[in-house]
């Protein structure tokens, strides 16, 4: 009758258990939905890494267009994109000039002229707001650290890198193919490794010179997500977060374990 006792009291306690919200709740009632799109840089960029594309094609601009109008059924109150908060002014008075005149010719046209202004067109957006923080870290700190541990999985993970960059060449892919190809999962934790963890294999016997590298990409993408926290938004905004790669990574791990807001993928919307 004991053990019949205990068993009766595991199950009771089994089902008290199921009843409650696990795992428990982590969002606000009004979590505002976040569509966290990755792109690369179109114009010219610092990045270490880049990406060959002609940003002066007419035919590539209407590719682009072609998945910012897909884009923008979700809809978007507020757009943010990867431009410094102290350039904003600017930035709003640049879009404005866009809604205006969405035939301007740029003589350096980027992600946020390309794409970014003309989602906030078709959506009808009125706001428009940068969150980027500028911060340099040593890339290639591997190649010529002296007296590094001997460790090769930087080196053997490249080797998976070259791979899957010859398995997907960039300049064989339309825009619509390299968008996917950016904003799937495996890319995006690709980007944050190559851009950061990565650099924990990089250290010797008594330092962690590459931890202490890597520390200052984690860095940049907090005070980014903070510069975001900053934006003033109401449970009816809906927010499009435009950037690179890399920092859309970050706001991946950011936004799903913030209460205030709710990530959507952005291949809901591009096929």
């Amino acid at each position: 009758m004991k053990i019949i006792h205990i068993t009766l009291l595991t199950l009771t306690f089994a089902v008290s258990l199921q009843a409650q919200q696990f795992p428990f709740k982590d969002k606000l009632d009004d979590a505002v939905p976040v569509l966290n799109i990755a792109t690369f840089h179109m114009g010219t960029t610092s990045d270490a890494n880049t990406t060959a594309f002609d940003e002066h094609s007419a035919e590539n601009k209407r590719r682009i267009h072609e998945v910012a109008k897909e884009i923008a059924a979700f809809r978007p109150t507020i757009i943010v994109v990867e431009e410094l908060p102290e350039k904003n002014e600017k930035l709003r008075k640049a879009y404005l000039e866009y809604l205006d005149n969405p035939k301007k010719k740029y003589e350096n046209p980027g992600e946020i002229e390309l794409l970014a202004f003309e989602i906030g067109r078709l959506s009808h957006t009125s706001k428009i707001f940068g969150i980027d923080y500028k911060e340099g870290y040593d890339y290639s700190l591997y190649y010529h650290l002296k007296n590094k541990r001997d460790d090769k999985t930087y080196e053997q993970y490249g080797e998976l890198v070259d791979a899957a960059e010859k398995k997907y060449p960039e300049d064989k892919m339309t825009f619509r193919q390299l968008f996917k190809l950016n904003n799937d999962s495996q890319m995006l934790d690709m980007l944050i490794n190559i851009n950061a963890d990565m650099l924990t294999y990089v250290s010797t016997k008594d330092g962690n010179e590459g931890a202490d590298e890597a520390a200052k990409m984690y860095h940049r993408n907090l005070v980014m997500f903070s510069n975001f926290n900053k934006i003033s938004i109401n449970k009816n905004d809906r927010i499009i977060l435009l950037m690179g790669g890399t920092h859309t990574a970050f706001f991946m791990d950011f936004l799903k374990r913030s209460p205030k807001y709710r990530p959507e993928s952005v291949l809901k919307y591009v096929k």
